[in-house]
């Protein structure tokens, strides 16, 4: 099938993959989208929200759609690294053998990931990057496809241990999650209060997502789209040449390289599920909040006077 046959079957997929997160997730539109361009793009996604917003619901559910292996890990105080990637024990032979943690699986959410210190936050940096962990000395390759989803709960609340940079870096999404409108907070309660079951149907199976994690890495880009997401990633660093005065004001350090690769690979993702086949500046635009709001850090000044990292990317447009 050439690429271009398998772009116009997989945007029909994904509008029916749509539909079939619709039967249990009540609105949650943009968070959706940008979850399942992070998923098609090989990305990781950080979703961030008070607790009761259904995020893990919503994880689980397009685990199901996309019938993909999901796994839950709940990060506590107390979890220790070997709880994620698991340990070597001893068999009734006296032989060491390596028991698989839950880190073993296609889809991995990390609940409340910020609730745990950041020795066992790092235990999933290998896995994030490489899509390998090492234990004892032993290489072990993960399965593909393979994706951390995390939550986190708002910084500002007891008992929470903020991500390092190196970390935050790693994800390619920070998804904000906002209260349900009063409509669909009715339709949620209608719908979870009531004895009636739906049931989810898996549409994809691993190879068809590799398969079209592919096809949109070979989708093409024009140089100007390329050396526009460079250039906007460029303006967010203070010492840069090109960074505008907001941005000298108000931003303590900017974001690096891998900023740049995420645009333009989520561009594309964001241009094919509209049903295009090259990406141009407004896809950049449409992603460029959430791929760059993890990555550059305010300074006391922008605290102080209430400017959010949404103003300050929305400005180098």
């Amino acid at each position: 099938m050439s690429d271009v046959a398998t772009v116009e079957q997989f945007v029909k997929k994904y509008k029916d993959l749509k539909q079939e997160i619709a039967k249990i997730i009540v609105g949650q539109e943009t968070v959706i989208n940008e979850i399942l361009i992070s998923i098609f793009s090989g990305g990781h996604s950080l979703l961030v929200g008070v607790p009761g917003l259904a995020k893990t619901l919503m994880v689980n559910t397009i685990a199901q759609a996309l019938g993909l292996d999901f796994k839950r890990i709940q990060f506590t105080p107390d979890l220790m690294p070997s709880d994620i990637l698991g340990s070597e024990i001893l068999d009734e032979d006296r032989h060491f053998k390596f028991v698989k943690g839950p880190i073993f699986s296609n889809i991995i959410l990390a609940d409340e990931i910020n609730r745990t210190p950041p020795k066992t936050q790092a235990a999933l940096l290998e896995a994030m990057q490489e899509r390998a962990v090492t234990v004892a000395g032993h290489h072990y390759k993960l399965d593909l496809p393979y994706f951390v989803l995390a939550t986190q709960n708002p910084i500002e609340q007891e008992g929470t241990y903020p991500l390092p940079e190196a970390q935050l870096d790693r994800f390619m999404f920070a998804i904000n999650l906002e209260y349900p409108s009063f409509e669909e907070e009715v339709q949620v309660v209608k719908a979870t209060t009531s004895d009636v079951n739906v049931k989810v149907n898996a549409l994809f199976s691993t190879s068809d997502i590799i398969k079209y994690q592919n096809v949109i890495r070979r989708v093409p880009v024009a140089d100007n789209v390329i050396e526009y997401a460079v250039a906007m990633v460029g303006k967010t660093r203070p010492n840069g040449n090109t960074a505008p005065d907001l941005v000298k004001q108000y931003i303590d350090w900017g974001a690096g390289p891998r900023a740049s690769q995420n645009l333009i690979l989520a561009a594309k993702t964001h241009a094919v599920v509209n049903g295009k086949f090259s990406p141009d500046i407004e896809d950049v635009q449409a992603v460029a909040i959430s791929i760059l709001r993890h990555r550059i850090i305010k300074n006391y000044k922008a605290e102080a006077e209430g400017v959010s990292e949404n103003q300050i990317i929305t400005s180098l447009f």
